[in-house]
């Protein structure tokens, strides 16, 4: 959730091309006009622990939260069509399941209003990216900050530096100056990794001992 605000602010305020331009000893601020997120409203699609910790961090922003997720949270619960009109920020906090397969596609994007920030940390088959691209270069979105990407199973945590890209939906992505992305490293802090090492542990010792697994996975 954390790195999902990071995206956010990031894409808002231009933050990576400032420090680009700094770096180079330029400090003109063309280019560089951002959003408030303070008043406007966050669309948070999925509220499960990680959407629902999202929730918050709009909270604290000051912004009002709506959200939608096929498991109903009575506390937040709107229509995606609704989520999608009515959204400033809209970050997606869900599973890939057959039904959210290209949940964001021409038609939900046709939803959204002008200058939008959109943000992906869950799964990048969550997004249809050759009709995110088609957004973007219709200037639908502000800015879109992604962690996952569609095409990113050959690409995930390798130093690819001394080569060409082979894909054009990745490299058409890192072309546009509004869209930022990183490398699936949302859940990479040391507190996560500590707690993954923990659970694990302690889901061995639970099966050893024949008692109930708290994180079992059923059919």
């Amino acid at each position: 959730a954390e790195h999902a605000m990071a995206l956010a602010l990031a894409v808002t305020r231009r933050i990576h091309k400032g420090y680009i331009k700094v770096r180079e000893n330029n400090f003109s601020l063309n280019g560089l006009m951002g959003l408030d997120f303070h008043g406007k409203t966050a669309g948070i699609i999925g509220t499960g622990r990680i959407g629902a910790a999202m929730c918050r961090i709009c909270h604290g922003f000051g912004m009002r939260v709506i959200a939608y997720d096929v498991y109903q949270n009575p506390d937040l619960d709107y229509p995606l069509s609704e989520v999608l009109r009515e959204s400033d920020l809209i970050s997606l906090h869900c599973p890939l399941t057959e039904a959210s397969y290209h949940l964001i596609n021409t038609e939900t994007i046709s939803l959204m209003k002008e200058n939008v920030v959109f943000v992906n940390t869950s799964r990048g088959a969550l997004v249809n990216t050759e009709d995110l691209i088609k957004g973007i270069r219709s200037r639908k979105f502000h800015g879109v900050g992604l962690d996952v990407y569609e095409e990113e199973n050959d690409k995930v945590y390798e130093d690819l530096s001394g080569t060409i890209l082979q894909s054009s939906t990745m490299a058409r992505l890192l072309s546009f100056p509004n869209v930022m992305v990183t490398s699936h490293q949302g859940f990479f802090t040391r507190e996560a990794l500590e707690a993954i090492s923990r659970i694990t542990l302690e889901n061995a010792a639970a099966f050893e001992k024949g008692e109930t697994l708290e994180n079992e996975v059923t059919k």
